[in-house]
């Protein structure tokens, strides 16, 4: 399955929404990948199992279920997890892409791929509407997450 969707940042026309900045946006990006638990409401544990200056490892635990996956980041820009074939779980990937098409207008583009074939997503297709259904409720409170954090000044200025 494939799947993506946009969700607007900075509405120039809505005067109750507090403006993010681009960089304000990134470190909550950030901070979704370092501390998960912060946003993922029924994951147990995340480690980081390796590190360096744009990826990391980490070992995630949803009580006996355990995923590791590689998390890709491209400062400002981008961040992809990656979820490779592991334990009956299939290879996917999550990308969250800062767009900017005027200045201060941000969006964040959300792109999932399951790898799964045009075949596979026709005889799923009832399915895939609730898990995009999903997918979207979460991207939703994963901005409203870094919203959060920004009103109590975790991600400065």
């Amino acid at each position: 399955m494939k799947f993506e969707h946009l969700i607007e940042i900075n509405d120039p026309l809505n005067p109750l929404i507090d403006r993010l900045s681009r960089e304000q946006l990134w470190r909550g990006l950030v901070l979704r990948a370092e501390t998960p638990m912060d946003f993922v409401p029924h994951l147990d544990n995340c480690s980081i199992l390796e590190r360096d200056e744009q990826t990391m490892t980490r070992e995630l635990r949803y009580g006996d279920l355990v995923v590791r996956d590689k998390v890709t980041l491209e400062p400002l820009k981008k961040v992809t997890y990656h979820v490779p074939l592991q334990k009956g779980i299939p290879e996917s990937r999550l990308t969250m892409t800062i767009e900017e098409p005027e200045p201060d207008i941000l969006f964040v583009r959300f792109v999932y791929d399951d790898g799964a074939s045009e075949e596979q997503d026709t005889a799923e297709a009832f399915y895939n509407d609730f898990r995009k259904s999903a997918y979207k409720e979460s991207d939703i409170d994963t901005i409203r997450t870094i919203r959060e954090m920004a009103e109590a000044g975790r991600l400065g200025e």
